[in-house]
């Protein structure tokens, strides 16, 4: 007799219960569009975050330098047989040092997999002077093309123009004020042996007020006679297509050469431990939503079971099979988790809305950018769906295992 039930049975009974627990079907509808909303709202805020965050720390640095080892002192040689020698060494304090060989090695990086950019420095520090004034600042010697495609130098002018000619130099903003210069002044750059007058071609702003009040950019050629390695470069900074890869290739790296290679994972080891907390704490909230919204389902169900008990024997009565009994059960699961993604994606699209419109920074604009991409409406769809057929396990065998004859009595 089972084997002539229509096949759209079980969806036309799992649908005919859910509309005849209409208030309780629209609640917990309403409460797994909650949870998907939360779920898929709290994801698209984080990743927008952590993304902007990564892109402003990365916006002023390369994704990986290489520079000449360290200075080692050598240690004294154990003396022999049973003689005990007592010694205190004392580390060598670091000099600039170019790296060996960087011109052969310049192209040989640009064709390391990942690599896209490859660009040479001379760095150290130095003092500012002009009249009274004096200070402390990261000189920066660079080919201008090439450093421009590891940081977007101009993008970040905010006065004067483009360009470093010998002689000229590129600062910081609060650098400028300190200083009282504007583009086409010209103060001394002083490294401790050498003292040269240069120009003030631009006024740049590396979002940071630290760096602002500190970074002066000028020639390689000129960074390298100011700062006394002519013709060398203490650091090649690399750029790479996938930022999150850029640990990996400095590993390669470090295993190939004999430097001191170090990613920008390295350097920001606070912020990549800020934002694994953050990915941590977001992973809790889902599984917490995502317990929350079985439990409902499965409390709803539950009900439902036993509100449904004498419908649900009459239905075994005419032949209905257990397996049938079991599947009403599960679909009313998947219709619930579907309805409620569903809801809760366009939910979740209208608070980002919100958000954006409304959450400004200082310039007017968004604070940062926030997606929620087809890969997170998809998951969240599909893992609502799962959960409530998961939820709806226990309430269907508990239906399907019913014998009819008490059922009815009821």
């Amino acid at each position: 007799m089972g084997s002539r039930v229509p096949l759209g049975f079980e969806w036309s009974v799992a649908l005919r219960f859910l509309r005849e627990g209409r208030m309780q079907s629209l609640l917990i509808v309403a409460g797994v569009a909650a949870g998907v909303a939360v779920i898929t709202y709290i994801a698209a805020l984080i990743q927008g975050l952590q993304s902007n965050t990564v892109d402003k720390t990365l916006g002023t640095q390369a994704h990986i330098s290489l520079r000449a080892p360290d200075d080692l002192v050598t240690p004294i040689a154990l003396a022999a047989g049973n003689a005990v020698e007592l010694s205190d060494t004392q580390p060598r304090a670091q000099r600039l040092r170019s790296v060996a060989n960087w011109q052969q090695l310049l192209p040989v990086l640009e064709e390391v997999p990942g690599v896209v950019a490859v660009s040479p420095m001379v760095s150290g520090s130095g003092l500012a002077l002009r009249g009274e004034a004096s200070q402390s600042i990261a000189l920066m010697g660079v080919e201008l093309e090439r450093y421009q495609r590891i940081v977007n130098l101009r993008e970040k002018i905010v006065a004067g123009t483009w360009g470093l000619q010998p002689g000229d130099a590129m600062i910081g903003t609060e650098l400028a004020k300190d200083l009282g210069v504007r583009a086409g002044d010209r103060f001394t750059i002083d490294t401790g042996n050498v003292t040269e007058s240069v120009r003030v071609t631009a006024l740049i702003d590396m979002g940071v007020k630290d760096l602002n009040r500190r970074t002066v950019i000028i020639g390689l050629r000129s960074a390298q006679s100011l700062l006394g390695v002519p013709g060398g470069a203490t650091v090649l900074e690399m750029q790479v297509a996938d930022v999150w890869q850029a640990d990996g290739i400095a590993q390669q790296l470090r295993a190939r050469y004999p430097y001191k290679v170090e990613s920008w994972q390295d350097t920001n080891a606070q912020l990549l431990s800020a934002l694994n907390a953050q990915s941590i704490s977001t992973a809790v909230i889902r599984g917490v939503v995502l317990i929350v919204v079985v439990l409902g389902i499965a409390s709803v169900l539950v009900v439902s079971v036993v509100q449904k008990r004498r419908e649900i024997g009459i239905l075994r009565a005419m032949g209905t099979t257990r397996g049938q009994v079991l599947r009403v059960f599960l679909l009313q699961g998947a219709v619930v988790g579907a309805l409620g993604s569903v809801l809760g994606v366009a939910l979740s699209w209208a608070l980002i809305a919100v958000f954006t419109a409304f959450v400004r920074g200082e310039d007017g604009g968004p604070l940062f950018p926030i997606v929620l991409g087809w890969s997170d409406v998809v998951s969240a769809t599909l893992t609502a769906t799962v959960c409530g057929v998961l939820a709806a396990v226990m309430p269907a065998r508990s239906a399907a295992s019913m014998d009819p004859a008490q059922a009815i009595r009821v």
